[in-house]
Formats: C-alpha cells, sequence, structure tokens
C-alpha cells in the first residue's frame, strides 16, 4: 500500500503520523467504552485540520499542472477554505475562495484567517449547493463555471473539500497510519468515529481499509445535511479510489457507514446545544477542544450512541479529530455560557 501510494507526489503537511491518545478521564466519566482521539487537528497549514492530508496530495498536482491560481468553496466558516488558503500562500499561489453567502459585517474565525494569508474572497449569495437539492457532483460542476468565469479559466479548480481522488489518497494513507498505530498498541475490536461533510475523509478511510482488509469497523456522523444523494457519492469516490491504486472495488450507497441527518441539527454551521454541551465536556475532561461545526456536532452523535450502548464495552472507540479550531472563534456568544 505505502510503495502505491508514493507513486503520488506530494508535499509534506506534518507531523505525521498523528498521535493516537486514550482519553482516559473521559473513559471513566462515560463508564463505557475505552474512547481513544487520533489527533488530525494538528496537521499544518494554517492552524491544522485534517485538509493537511489532502493538500498534500492536491497542491503537488497544482504544481505539477503548472498552474498559479486555485479556486475553491465552502461555508463561511470552511476549514478546507482556509487551509488552501494557507497552502496557497506558502507556494506563492493565488487563492480564489468562493463563498455562497453574502459578505458579513466583520471576518471572524476562519474568514479573518482567509484574508489574512491573502485569498481572494468571492462572497456571491444566490447559492451554491449544500442545501441538499443537488448532489455534491452537481455543485462543484456549477461552482466550477462560476469559478472560471470570475478568476479566469486557466486556474486548478479544488472541489469543495478536496473530495477528488488525488485529495482523498491523503485518508488512504491514513487508514494505513491508524491501522499500524493499533496494530503496535495491541488494540482489538476498534472503531473509528469521524465527523463527514462532504465525504472525501471517509471515503478514503472506506478505500484504505478495505484494501488493507482492516478490521476496524468506520463510522461517519453527518453534520450537515448537505448534499443529495451523498451515499451515492461517497461510494463512487471510494470506488474510484481502490481502482487508481490497482484493485478495482465496486461500493454500493448502502455500503456506506454512515449515520445521515440525525446529529446535524437543523443543518450547516447551524449551532446546537448539543454540540455546545460535547465541545465542553472534551474541553473539561481532556483539555482537548472540537469545533462547532464539524467535530463537535460528530462528538455529540458520538457521546448518544455511547449512552445508547452503540458500542461493545470491550470496544476501543477512535474519535478522529478533524480540526477547525478558528471556527470557534465566530461562535464565541453561543459558547461563552
Amino acid at each position: 500500500m505505502r510503495a502505491r501510494l508514493n507513486q503520488f507526489p506530494r508535499i509534506s503537511y506534518g507531523p505525521l503520523p498523528t498521535p493516537l491518545e486514550p482519553l482516559s478521564r473521559l473513559t471513566r466519566q462515560l463508564a463505557g467504552p475505552q474512547v481513544w482521539v487520533k489527533r488530525d487537528d494538528g496537521i499544518g497549514p494554517g492552524m491544522g485540520g485534517n485538509k493537511g492530508r489532502k493538500l498534500g496530495f492536491l497542491l503537488a498536482e497544482v504544481l505539477a499542472q503548472g498552474k498559479r491560481k486555485v479556486a475553491t468553496f465552502g461555508g463561511l466558516q470552511s476549514n478546507h477554505a482556509r487551509m488552501t488558503a494557507a497552502a496557497c500562500a506558502g507556494l506563492g499561489l493565488e487563492a480564489h475562495l468562493f463563498l455562497f453567502e453574502k459578505r458579513p459585517s466583520s471576518l471572524q474565525g476562519n474568514l479573518l484567517l482567509d484574508q489574512l494569508f491573502g485569498a481572494k474572497l468571492h462572497f456571491i449569495p444566490f447559492g451554491g449547493g449544500g442545501d441538499a437539492s443537488m448532489t455534491l457532483e452537481q455543485t462543484n460542476r456549477l461552482v466550477k463555471l462560476v469559478a472560471r468565469a470570475v478568476a479566469g479559466r486557466s486556474l486548478y479548480f479544488m472541489p469543495v473539500g478536496g473530495h477528488t481522488v488525488t485529495g482523498c489518497l491523503g485518508y488512504v494513507d491514513a487508514a494505513l497510519e491508524l491501522q499500524e498505530q493499533v496494530a503496535a498498541l495491541g488494540l482489538e475490536k476498534v472503531a473509528l468515529v469521524t465527523a463527514v461533510g462532504t465525504g472525501g475523509t471517509l471515503a478514503g478511510l472506506m478505500a484504505g481499509f478495505h484494501l488493507l482488509q482492516s478490521p476496524i469497523r468506520l463510522l461517519g456522523i453527518d453534520i450537515g445535511k448537505l448534499w443529495k444523494a451523498f451515499p451515492a457519492s461517497i461510494a463512487r469516490l471510494a470506488s474510484e479510489l481502490c481502482a487508481a491504486l490497482g484493485e478495482p472495488h465496486t461500493f454500493a450507497p448502502a455500503d456506506v457507514p454512515m449515520i445521515e441527518g440525525t446529529y446535524a441539527g437543523p443543518g450547516y454551521s447551524v449551532f446546537t446545544e448539543d454540540t455546545a454541551v460535547a465541545i465542553r465536556t472534551l474541553a473539561r475532561t481532556e483539555g482537548i477542544i472540537l469545533d462547532p461545526v464539524y467535530t463537535g456536532k460528530a462528538f455529540a452523535g458520538l457521546l448518544d450512541l455511547i449512552r445508547q450502548g452503540a458500542f461493545a464495552p470491550d470496544e476501543t472507540v477512535i474519535f478522529l479529530h478533524t480540526g477547525g479550531l478558528p471556527g470557534l472563534w465566530a461562535y464565541e456568544q453561543e459558547l461563552s455560557g
């Protein structure tokens, strides 16, 4: 697997491997399965997060193609957009970020960092998908047309969340990394839980664990109700990843291990009290910060699943911390209680 992955150029946004840490105090408080955390929140650039794994492959492809401009899109507090802006700044590339909402009165959280990194921010309040009215693929095609019209045709267009085979090789690599760590620690009956926004991380892990024939049980928690026919998009990308790595396999939508909608609340980036409780719980038991849009919602879902007995007492549950800390500063009022 490593030899196959090394055939693809990448830029290193370390440090890798990321730590795998037990959450001992939280485990005792919950009186359930052993809970651990995989610290992908520490991967660079631009204050870190899981997109660093994807951007390593994506930005290497940008350089290989000789492009000087990169365009992508997301929500106002998009971690993908923030980290893309940082990566482009570090390589002397021009970043164009498309945000399909009104420009807020002040730039907070990730938006402030986007501006500091020198990205060109395009606020276009006519909707760019993400409300479950279109598939992820339809949305990417629409925004690509808009990006070319605004920023010029000679650019590298990066789909939302880095949802491409190139980008999601980063999470096939993460599956290998995690499998090695679990084996070294002698952990058995392991479940990995991750937030799902655009699905690329989940698709990469699905492909990786399948190719490794890993016994790790995978579970994604949808945090946004963003896309029409979402499981089909994830299954398609996971299948394409297997083919790209030389072992074709077709995943069906029903194969996607995701809880869709249940823990998303009213919608993407809409704050919930359960999210606040989850953020405070991990902060006050382990000193680890979650974000309000992705990891906070997913961790709230994990806490509820543990309370329901969804995991066996002898199971080890690993939460994939995908980062997003800067988004906290856009939710100061909601979290100040």
